[in-house]
């Protein structure tokens, strides 16, 4: 309830309202929101068809209208029950149609009447009238003067409360003698509601209207001085802060005469010293010295100083010239490499050159290496190991599903929370400006609308750049050529190419069987042996049971796999041992069983290879190492039809294509009929179906196997190729040679047909791989049939 503080409605005293003689039908018009009182001057918008109706139909006769109010004012069309029997008959005295077709009209309120019955409801209410007569008082006793000052006197403290006190309302107010029309007026400006203003309007005893209008005038000024005290409050709160703070910056300045300091001051004291002890760049002395004068003069408990100083606390934490001392000999760093990694020489090769670049010119640039290959070769414990050669502190970052820029450069100073990126928080988390900082799967960031962390990368692995990044929440130059970036990478297709031109990429390929069964023995095995409390002795596991491991219950390019099958096995022999086993426990090909379960895969070797026309095993490349790929042709009576199943992708559909049209353009040297290829179907087939594949590399493995069916010729055993094939039979080069030769040797493969440009990629093959291995690069798909099909002055050609 609130006291209306605009008086745009007037009240007179109309002398003849008792003389005039209302009808007993009136048109009515139903109104939201008021409570029309008596002796009212009312503007109104009438905008509904039936109470414009009324409105003319009253215009048009004695402009007599009965006004009454809605008990829902959301109801557009209120039925009988929706509106109060109490209302007042009013005189139309002015009316103005609008643009919008609505009517503003002006009533007067002439009488209060209560609705007897409805006459009419269609197009707009008309209804029969009784005139209600208020009991008005002939001798106003003292308590009614009593209660008609207090009412006044409350209409006034609610006016000035409010800061709306209004002479010419008072004046008003004050001259009003009758305490029915003086109940009236102060109840037409109170904002009550509804139900309580037509309470006042149905009440016919004036001393009783004004007694309910007294008490909510009671109601409204404890409701006014309370919110006055709120306000007053509040106001006294803020002038004493601001006296607070002034006092508090006089009593700082005499504790600084007399050699006295508070906490306050203390604090800043101790600021001041880090700042002139912590080595910085001059940029940054200037900018630090700048925000502490800002905190100095601010209240300690206000946001701003809180976030200020979170900030300065940051640029103190940041190693701004503090570095970690390498560690230059080559000896012992390629001591520590071979000692936690087996193999990986191309690897080892390039930190010793840098170690070597480094001990002739300190002054050398941070490499940024990438290492991309299969998952669980090493990659990530790699920059552990070269961290550990250097003596350099090592730092991780995940960079996988990484979505917001601000990860990278950090968020604007702009809230609080804030906080710089993670390339900041790396450099203070090691406390040294030249750590290395391994970024884990760079080929797996993503983008959306907070951003692109690769765009932000470009900046960071930027040797013309990163010696002035620019992190968001810093706002200063921070140098990053000393830091030696190594990010890891399962493939570099999805790299986005600016990033990828920025990084030295070197490959680390699976390992071969020998190769794991070292690995296993020098690292895995005695590694899960002290991760499941066991001794060495407890536990015995021979060379050719860890062979074992690798083809039967393994098929990956790296080691996870063998060291979760490692550790089974350490897992059940630590059991019995706790059961009070005595040990040592031996593992056998016969009990490996009961260890590890039936075997997981059947190497390729011991499977029963099938030697039939139309069947030629290619080689993949996937994100995960090399693959094996038997291709299957069948041919059936039909119409030419060509079928291919097995979820090939857009490029090995392609393929498919060309190595068909190649076949049909050799059926001379096939000896066939021109029209056979119009009399069969093609089926091409390439398990396993549920597994999608795609890629160009499987060309010449479709064309022999096309080759093979139509001529019913076996291809030779032992033998696998890879290579694109064009239409005219040119063999392109593939990549992943490393990885598919080794997919090959798994399989027991030890021949493999290759692209001709390909033959410079074999050095890039381990000497004791090549060495298992036969290779046979080719030019056209001429070479490619030749080898395939037993020509022996072509077998002999391998390399």
């Amino acid at each position: 309830m609130e006291f209306n503080d605009s008086l745009s409605i007037g009240m007179d005293d109309f002398s003849n309202n008792e003389e005039m003689e209302i009808p007993e039908v009136l048109p009515m018009m139903a109104v939201r929101d008021v409570v029309v009182f008596n002796y009212m001057i009312i503007p109104l918008f009438v905008g509904r068809p039936g109470s414009v109706e009324a409105v003319n139909e009253a215009l048009g006769n004695n402009k007599l209208l009965m006004l009454v109010t809605q008990k829902d004012a959301t109801k557009d069309n209120p039925a009988e029950e929706d509106l109060y029997e109490v209302g007042m008959v009013c005189m139309v005295m002015r009316t103005l149609k609008l643009p919008d077709g609505r009517l503003k009209v002006l009533v007067q309120a002439m009488s209060k009447a209560r609705i007897k019955s409805f006459e009419k409801t269609d197009p707009y209410y008309q209804v029969a009238v009784e005139v209600i007569e208020d009991v008005e008082t002939k001798d106003v006793t003292v308590e009614v003067e009593a209660m008609m000052r207090t009412v006044r006197e409350q209409t006034e403290k609610i006016m000035s409360l409010r800061g709306i006190l209004s002479a010419d309302l008072m004046m008003i107010i004050n001259n009003i003698e009758d305490p029915g029309r003086l109940a009236d007026l102060v109840g037409s400006n109170l904002r009550l509601k509804i139900s309580e203003s037509q309470q006042i309007l149905e009440q016919t005893d004036a001393v009783e209207r004004l007694r309910l209008v007294s008490q909510l005038l009671t109601k409204e000024l404890e409701v006014s001085t309370v919110q006055a005290k709120i306000q007053n409050d509040a106001k006294e709160e803020m002038s004493k802060s601001q006296r607070e703070y002034f006092l508090r910056e006089q009593l700082h300045a005499l504790q600084k005469e007399l050699g006295d300091t508070d906490e306050r001051g203390q604090e800043i004291d101790e600021l001041e010293k880090k700042i002139k002890k912590t080595k910085m760049p001059k940029s940054v002395r200037k900018e630090t010295n700048k925000q502490l004068s800002r905190m100095e003069m601010m209240h300690p408990d206000s946001s701003e100083a809180t976030i200020i100083r979170t900030y300065i606390d940051w640029i103190l934490d940041v190693p701004w010239k503090k570095s970690t001392k390498d560690q230059l000999d080559l000896i012992n760093a390629k001591k520590v490499l071979d000692e936690d990694h087996y193999g990986l020489d191309k690897v080892k090769e390039r930190i010793l050159e840098y170690l070597a670049v480094r001990k002739l010119n300190p002054a050398t640039k941070g490499p940024i290496l990438c290492f991309v290959g299969p998952p669980g070769v090493g990659k990530t414990s790699l920059g552990q190991s070269v961290a550990r050669a250097m003596g350099r502190k090592f730092h991780r970052i995940s960079l996988g599903g990484m979505r917001d820029e601000a990860e990278i450069r950090g968020h604007r100073r702009t809230y609080i929370g804030a906080m710089p990126g993670r390339i900041v928080q790396g450099l203070k988390t090691v406390g040294a400006n030249n750590p290395i900082f391994m970024m884990d799967e760079i080929d797996k960031v993503g983008s959306d609308y907070r951003g692109d962390p690769s765009s932000a990368l470009l900046e960071v692995l930027d040797p013309e750049q990163n010696f002035e990044f620019s992190d968001h929440y810093m706002n200063l130059p921070i140098n990053l050529s000393k830091v030696m970036f190594i990010t890891t990478a399962n493939m570099s297709d999805t790299i986005p190419g600016p990033l990828l031109d920025r990084m030295e990429v070197i490959r680390l390929s699976g390992y071969t069987l020998e190769e794991k069964v070292v690995i296993a023995r020098k690292y895995l095995l005695p590694r899960q042996i002290e991760q499941n409390g066991l001794k060495a002795r407890q536990v015995k596991i021979a060379d050719e049971i860890l062979q074992r491991i690798v083809t039967h219950y393994t098929y990956e390019a790296g080691l996870r796999n063998l060291e979760r099958e490692i550790g089974k096995v350490c897992r059940k022999v630590a059991r019995k041992i706790a059961e009070g086993g005595r040990g040592p426990y031996s593992i056998s090909k016969r009990n490996l069983g009961k260890y590890l379960g039936p075997p997981k895969t059947i190497p390729e070797s011991e499977q029963e290879r099938l030697e039939q026309p139309g069947l030629v095993t290619g080689l993949a490349w996937t994100e995960v190492g090399g693959e094996i790929l038997q291709i299957e042709v069948n041919i059936m009576p039909g119409k030419g039809k060509f079928i291919l199943t097995g979820q090939l992708g857009d490029v090995m559909k392609e393929s498919a294509q060309a190595a068909l049209t190649y076949c049909r353009s050799r059926t001379e040297e096939l000896g066939i009929d021109e029209e056979f290829f119009d009399k069969v179907d093609f089926h091409i087939h390439v398990p396993a179906g549920a597994i999608p594949k795609d890629g160009p590399s499987a060309g010449i493995t479709m064309a022999t196997a096309l080759y093979s069916a139509v001529t019913e010729k076996t291809v030779v055993s032992q033998l696998a190729m890879t290579g694109e094939v064009t239409l005219r039979g040119r063999v392109l080069p593939i990549g992943g040679l490393k990885e598919k030769a080794l997919a090959a040797l798994r399989a027991g493969i030890h021949k493999i047909i290759i692209p001709g440009q390909n033959e410079k990629d074999l050095q890039e093959i381990p000497k004791e791989i090549r060495d298992k291995m036969e290779f046979f690069p080719v030019k056209d798909m001429d070479e490619v049939v030749k080898i395939a099909f037993k020509q022996p002055e072509y077998l002999g050609s391998g390399k």
